[in-house]
């Protein structure tokens, strides 16, 4: 085949993987705005019973084969950057899908984030094409990303904090996790295809070794899903930036770390890699400028008016003061005080003889001489 066919071909399917990874991203975010706000196993069966997260399930492997199929005709360092248009492209989409315009403070994040992804991307790169991990080595990156992503996504803001930033901070973290059980996903894949072609650092794999491998990338790939999910219920945006940038980041740490990969252009790539790194942190904060905020202070018939004038009493009015002070010997007097000749009587609680005038009822005692 040609090879401007081919660039052709892996341009159109890089397109058609970003068009599906932002399709998805727009379902899934659509999907945890409409859903309760839970946890555990009640969340998952929630899940597993929506038609829409199998819909952005389909989306995502229609995405993932179209990216695979890119890298057959194209080469990875023009396929890879071309990934990066899932986070342009899902922001159009889910601003329409919101009936609302995509802010300028989002297409500023956008572009920032996918000029320091394209800055990553192009620095990094294989330095032995096809080495994999050996087994040891994959099942020591597993268990290390396990406890990481354990880590990463055990945050869980209480109180009010969980519906405004704390809901947002908490959604980046499941973002990077789910980014990083991602790119580890991907490493462990490439390490599955060494195996089934036979050159398995090592010696040739037994087949319990190939079914452990494939069991881990499974739950590698279903759980970046699942943290995927979780982290679109603070928002679009900022949780897709990071995760597409977390993705390669990971990606990039066991390459260097395990394989013997490095930047490109020795100590300028490393700075190429520095600088893209800070210009896209700079676009993740931009867009989480735009994210989730607090939510508004009630003005329906629930909410209570602040007095705004001087303040009245409903109290209805009396011929004379009422007595409010307690009693320095007996209980509180709240009894309205009367006018006439039993207002004594009230007063001191004496009974009232029938047939006999209040004052007359019982005679006052006589005062002691000192």
């Amino acid at each position: 085949m040609n090879a401007a066919v081919g660039t052709v071909i892996a341009v159109l399917l890089s397109l058609v993987s970003a068009a599906g990874y932002a399709l998805a991203a727009v379902a899934q975010s659509r999907l945890a705005a409409a859903s309760p706000v839970r946890d555990g196993g009640g969340a998952l069966r929630a899940l597993l019973t929506h038609g829409q997260w199998w819909s952005a399930v389909g989306l995502n492997a229609a995405g993932a084969l179209a990216h695979v199929a890119a890298l057959h005709y194209g080469p990875l360092t023009l396929v890879q950057p071309l990934g990066a248009l899932t986070l342009v492209a899902a922001l159009p989409l889910g601003a329409y899908r919101a009936r609302r315009r995509v802010t300028r403070t989002e297409w500023r994040g956008a572009l920032w984030t996918l000029g320091g992804l394209v800055g990553l991307v192009a620095v990094t790169g294989p330095a032995a094409p096809g080495e994999a991990l050996s087994l040891r080595e994959s099942l020591v990156v597993a268990a290390a990303t396990a406890l990481l992503i354990g880590t990463l996504a055990s945050g869980r803001p209480h109180g009010h904090e969980s519906r405004a930033g704390g809901r947002g901070r908490n959604g980046l973290g499941h973002a990077t996790a789910s980014g990083i059980a991602s790119g580890v996903a991907s490493a462990l894949t490439q390490t599955l295809t060494a195996a089934l072609a036979r050159e398995l650092p090592g010696g040739a794999p037994a087949w319990w070794q190939t079914a452990l491998l494939a069991l881990l990338i499974s739950g590698f790939a279903t759980g970046g899903l699942l943290l995927s999910q979780a982290a679109y219920r603070g928002g679009l945006a900022a949780p897709l930036a990071v995760v597409n940038l977390s993705n390669p980041a990971a990606a990039a740490v066991i390459g260097v770390a395990l394989l013997g990969e490095t930047f490109r252009a020795g100590a300028w790539g490393w700075l190429v890699a520095a600088a893209a790194s800070l210009v896209a942190a700079r676009g993740v904060v931009l867009l989480t400028k735009d994210g989730p905020t607090a939510e508004p202070t009630p003005t329906g018939p629930t909410a209570e008016a602040a007095p705004t004038g001087p303040i009245t009493q409903s109290v209805p009015a009396v011929s004379a003061p009422a007595l409010t002070t307690p009693a320095a010997t007996g209980p509180a007097l709240t009894t309205p005080a009367t006018t006439g000749p039993g207002a004594i009587d009230q007063v001191l609680g004496r009974p009232t003889a029938p047939g006999l005038a209040p004052s007359q009822a019982e005679p006052l005692p006589a005062p002691v001489a000192g």
